[in-house]
């Protein structure tokens, strides 16, 4: 009589547990799904279609600002320091460029009074820079300064494409389903190694 009370008691609790054991996997079954379910829509939500225009926009406006709303602080100043470099040498070629000109104006209207008759000791019968000498030196530093005014409105426009660049990758949609890892296989019959890219896509 014992035996069948402390039998039922054992069943009643085996099922009870069983019961709740399965209760408990469903629980935890459905969790994950919640969070990825809500995790995607968290995602979807922060796509913005527009973030790289504004990015774009705002690099073009002033030059790093772009990357400051893209948070990449560090290119800042990359930019400034890029930008800035062109714009220097171009501001120097055209102070140069405008000395020779200046020089070759006053000697063509019969003047020798221009900065290159004069040396530390005083005038020159002879100048240090002949009128030849001129027209090649404004040639020279005009050349330069179209090369730097080139090249800085280059550096502007790949500060604006960085900018624009940078907004679309990080709204670009890495999903876990998709994964593609390398992939190394032995062949134990002819002693090969195979090697090469595996892409996985799960439904």
């Amino acid at each position: 009589m014992l035996n069948k009370h402390l039998l039922t008691c054992i069943l009643t609790f085996w099922c009870f547990f069983s019961l709740f054991a399965q209760e408990d996997n469903k629980k935890k079954e459905e969790i994950p799904n919640i969070i990825a379910v809500d995790s995607i829509s968290e995602v979807k939500e922060a796509i913005d279609p527009l973030r790289p225009a504004k990015a774009a926009f705002y690099s073009a406006l002033l030059p790093g600002l772009g990357q400051a709303y893209n948070k990449k602080y560090w290119k800042i100043p990359i930019v400034w320091g890029a930008i800035g470099t062109g714009i220097y040498f171009y501001v120097k070629n055209d102070k140069e460029y405008n000395r020779y000109r200046d020089a070759y104006k006053s000697r063509l209207a019969g003047f020798t009074n221009d900065e290159f008759y004069f040396d530390s000791n005083g005038k020159l019968t002879n100048p240090r820079v002949t009128t030849d000498g001129l027209i090649r030196g404004q040639e020279f530093y005009r050349r330069n300064k179209q090369v730097a005014l080139l090249v800085t409105i280059g550096l502007y426009a790949l500060n604006i494409i960085d900018a624009n660049v940078d907004a679309h990758l990080m709204q670009f949609n890495v999903d876990e389903n998709l994964s593609l890892a390398p992939h190394y296989e032995f062949n134990e019959f002819d002693a090969s190694s195979n090697l090469g890219l595996t892409l996985n896509f799960k439904f």
